[in-house]
């Protein structure tokens, strides 16, 4: 059985669709990277699967549950954290989940071992009788992402789950997602691409409203073609010398001996860069490839049919 089936999804607001014959469908646990520019139809989606809006057109099933016509077994499959943890931050963190877990109709007597649960897998048990509005914001994301998996849901929906967080807290809320998406299918919204390198195996982009790509992140990683070369050299040439390199566009100092050079895609392009670099001394101590920027691909794949 699906853990997410999303058919013939459309949303209008007004005279204009926002998301038009949405399909999907998400069979195994992991992390889904979900992608869209601003406007693209992303957040009415994750609205939609969330039971926040009622679709124009189309079905939701969650674990084979049709949310609007079973929304509260639905919901029971569900986690969701939006981009803004939904805390009240005048409850203290154990009552704030104990509120939750009520919420989510886990029974009476199973509510105290689900928060101490959450909280352990979360690492805030020590902060269960803190007031939430004393928290970090690293904290409250934390507290966010125990209500969305206290109940162990099937599927988490996270929009923006590092959004703000300092590199340590980045780093633990990243290894968290990863042990939560070991039982359940984590579809995660974000617009920093090394986050959905770093967590994905499936990548779903949608833009003006339509899915445009839905594969794996080896597959999608395919569309991030190389566009511009670093490359660091003892001796290095002018400006003028680099760009006349055949297939070179452009170039730049970045140090006094780092280069940016951008090319036209033609990929012997380093070969040519190592030769004249031994015919003239340059001393070429290292070249990497860089891919291309996330609007470059959104580009790409909105002039295909997909």
């Amino acid at each position: 059985m699906s853990i997410l089936k999303i058919e013939n999804l459309s949303h209008r607001y007004s005279t204009s669709w926002a998301i038009r014959d949405i399909n999907l469908e998400i069979n195994q646990t992991g992390v889904i990277g979900l992608l869209g520019s601003n406007g693209a139809g992303k957040s009415t989606t994750m609205n939609i699967i969330c039971g926040v809006l009622n679709q124009s057109e189309g079905n939701v099933f969650i674990d084979g549950l049709d949310t609007r016509i079973q929304p509260e077994a639905a919901k029971t499959r569900l986690g969701f954290l939006p981009q803004n943890p939904p805390v009240y931050t005048d409850l203290t963190v154990d009552e704030y989940l104990v509120y939750c877990a009520e919420l989510r109709l886990i029974g009476d007597r199973s509510i105290k071992s689900a928060v101490e649960e959450a909280k352990e897998r979360c690492q805030i048990t020590h902060f269960g009788s803190r007031l939430i509005k004393n928290l970090s914001g690293g904290y409250r994301q934390r507290v966010g992402i125990a209500q969305a998996i206290i109940h162990k849901p099937r599927l988490v929906v996270m929009d923006e789950p590092t959004n703000g967080l300092d590199p340590n807290q980045l780093i633990e809320v990243r290894k968290l997602i990863r042990e939560i998406a070991q039982n359940s299918t984590v579809l995660l919204s974000s617009h920093v691409m090394s986050e959905i390198h770093l967590l994905c195996r499936e990548v779903v982009m949608i833009e003006g409203g339509r899915i445009i790509f839905s594969d794996t992140m080896e597959a999608f990683n395919n569309y991030m073609q190389a566009s511009s070369i670093v490359m660091s050299m003892e001796n290095p040439p002018s400006i003028a010398e680099l760009e006349a390199i055949k297939g070179s566009t452009k170039a730049e100092f970045l140090t006094d001996k780092k280069i940016r050079l951008y090319f036209n895609g033609d990929q012997e392009i380093t070969e040519r860069i190592i030769a004249a670099s031994m015919e003239n001394g340059w001393h070429l101590r290292e070249i990497n490839f860089e891919k291309g920027l996330l609007e470059d691909v959104f580009r790409q794949l909105s002039t295909q049919s997909y």
